[in-house]
């Protein structure tokens, strides 16, 4: 046991924990412990606003496999990273959120900056730890640390301003690693049956397979079943693009190959993947999940398991070790799939090939109103750039080992299609919490913990004036990012509903009120890039990660696109809409 301040006892448990970096804002609530993080170790990265900081949080753990933290004032500072949290929870990132409270002989009297923080975050972190007195310090800080891994998800440490103060007898605790397995015995043998009698079977690479690490594990599974792989929803990095057993992400604006190829699977293994229901549901006109397929699903969290979908085994257990050892079962069986291998590889290459034609003569959308908006683009809103084919030259363009974050947003969606990766650790959405102004801290976050990476984030206007000021964190900080914004001037996803369900009656769906992002990150200190043609798209990009790679610049590019709509974004949660009243006649 040795004697210091619990202040010295909360850094140090950090310290324990390998933590370098804290994303936050200054506050009086934890003064007393951010006065020892620079002799700690420890950078404090001081952001413009508290979301930005639990983003960049995530975005630091999605990446480097740590634990990422924020922290901010009590009260108001701590209530803005609720938004942040729950994306964090949703992408399973080990976030630790420390949350200063207004001090204890305060709490219920109605103070500055009061709030009861623990309520507001119940839903969205795995574990709540509370420093009731300042002994327990290092003990509940460690706990927290712990449970972030080990639950796969963010974790609260609140902790009483007043706690920081005084003297205690100390231990330090040591990280707590898990050393998670395969999975139980019987479920690994059942799979193994399954797979061996599989004449079509399909590997659906998830979340799982990036947090272990796991894609060569997967990769070697996939080769011994010569069989399709498809990234689950927003997983476009659980599988590389160049391997030619890719076949690209289903879920929404996916890709047609994964979605025709699984419709046809006989067993599909879900390898580290929950079965989000918006990653499963019908796309392009496709109700593509297999109804009669035997599904083996492989989940860390046996809460996760036919929760969604009906499985036939489902297997708790480490995404990576679970295809070793399922790999081990059926290396020197014959298998049923092992006859019609290249007749099923053909039939891969085959839908491979037609998707890939089909995006590359994709170029705008064939819609009755995108078609108007392409032929009136004189005499509307936004540039005259079709956002598909923006994105054609974006992905053309894309350095090796890139970094990309992705805003919520139409445009943003149909780049699922688009964006391919050769490692884990490489894509960042806000998964299901679906919320605006992640795309750029969370890049921020992510190459923080990788400078070594290119970063590239993908925004909205919409989106992107929600976490544009964050150019200032970038600028302020050295961490130089690239940010693309789609300029469109609309909330593009929402508007598509009212003009597939609403009879084109546009209700606060138009942003553009002559704003220039470009000259907008100029002032804040970046580069700022505004393009209005095609032939432009590819240079730009690739100029702007040079500018970040060699020169440490941070650069916005803005390109113009046309007002066009993709497929709408909540087709299955809406239906055409019923007026019963005389007064909603002419509106009707």
């Amino acid at each position: 046991m040795t004697k210091m301040t619990p202040s010295e006892a909360f850094v140090e448990t950090l310290r324990a924990n390998g933590v370098t970096d804290i994303f936050g804002i200054m506050g009086s609530a934890f003064m007393d412990a951010m006065d020892i993080f620079a002799p700690a170790g420890i950078r404090l990265v001081p952001v413009v606003h508290e979301q930005g900081a639990a983003h960049m949080a995530d975005g630091y753990a999605r990446v480097s496999g740590r634990h990422g933290v924020v922290i901010g004032q009590n009260g108001p500072g701590i209530s803005n990273c609720v938004t942040a949290i729950a994306a964090a929870f949703w992408a399973h990132s080990p976030v630790v959120i420390v949350t200063p409270e207004t001090g204890t002989m305060g709490i219920g009297l109605g103070g500055f900056q009061e709030a009861n923080q623990l309520p507001m975050f119940q839903e969205f972190v795995k574990y709540q730890g509370h420093i009731n007195n300042e002994n327990r310090m290092a003990e509940i800080t460690a706990r927290c640390f712990d449970r972030a891994h080990s639950e796969l998800g963010p974790t609260q440490l609140n902790i009483p301003r007043d706690r920081f103060y005084g003297e205690i007898d100390v231990e330090i605790p040591e990280p707590m690693v898990l050393d998670r397995g395969p999975g139980g015995t019987k479920s690994l043998d059942a799979a193994a049956d399954l797979l061996a009698s599989a004449k079509n079977p399909v590997i659906l690479s998830g979340g799982g397979v990036v947090m272990g690490d796991a894609m060569a594990e997967c990769v070697a599974l996939a080769e011994r079943l010569g069989c399709p792989v498809v990234n689950s929803y927003l997983h476009n990095d659980s599988f590389p693009a160049s391997h030619p057993q890719w076949c690209g992400p289903l879920g929404y604006q996916g890709s047609k190959a994964a979605m025709k190829l699984i419709a046809k699977a006989d067993v599909v293994l879900a390898l580290g993947t929950r079965l989000g229901p918006f990653g499963t549901l019908p796309q392009h006109d496709m109700d593509y999940w297999p109804a009669d397929a035997q599904i083996i699903q492989v989940d860390a969290d046996n809460k996760m398991l036919g929760l969604v979908k009906k499985i036939s085994v489902g297997i708790c257990g480490d995404a990576g070790a679970a295809a070793t050892e399922l790999l081990n079962r059926i290396s020197d069986r014959e298998l049923t799939c092992d006859a019609n291998r290249d007749a099923r590889t053909a039939d891969m290459v085959a839908e491979k090939e037609a998707w890939e034609a089909e995006l590359d003569g994709w170029l705008h959308e064939k819609d009755d109103f995108s078609l108007s908006v392409i032929e009136n683009a004189d005499n509307l809103e936004g540039g005259s750039l079709h956002p598909r084919q923006v994105l054609r030259e974006l992905e053309k363009a894309m350095p090796a080992r890139v970094m990309v974050s992705t805003d919520i947003g139409n445009i943003n969606s149909v780049a699922n299609s688009y964006l391919r990766f050769e490692e884990p650790r490489s894509f960042f959405a806000a998964m299901s919490f679906g919320n605006c102004g992640y795309a750029l801290p969370t890049i921020i976050g992510a190459k923080s913990a990788a400078m070594d990476r290119p970063a590239v984030s993908y925004a909205g206007d919409g989106a992107w004036a929600m976490s544009m000021v964050e150019v200032m964190t970038a600028v302020r900080h050295d961490i130089p990012v690239t940010a693309v914004v789609f300029n469109n001037g609309q909330w593009g996803a929402e508007k598509k509903n009212q003009v597939d369900f609403y009879g084109h009656r546009f209700v606060a769906g138009e942003l553009d009120g002559g704003e220039n992002y470009s000259e907008i990150a100029r002032s804040m200190g970046a580069e700022g890039v505004r393009v209005e043609k095609i032939e432009d798209v590819g240079s730009a990009l690739k100029a702007a990660i040079d500018a970040q790679m060699n020169d440490g610049k941070t650069t916005v590019i803005e390109i113009m696109v046309t007002q066009e709509l993709g497929d709408p974004f909540r087709k299955d949660a809406l239906s055409k809409p019923v007026r019963h009243l005389d007064r909603y006649k002419d509106f009707v």
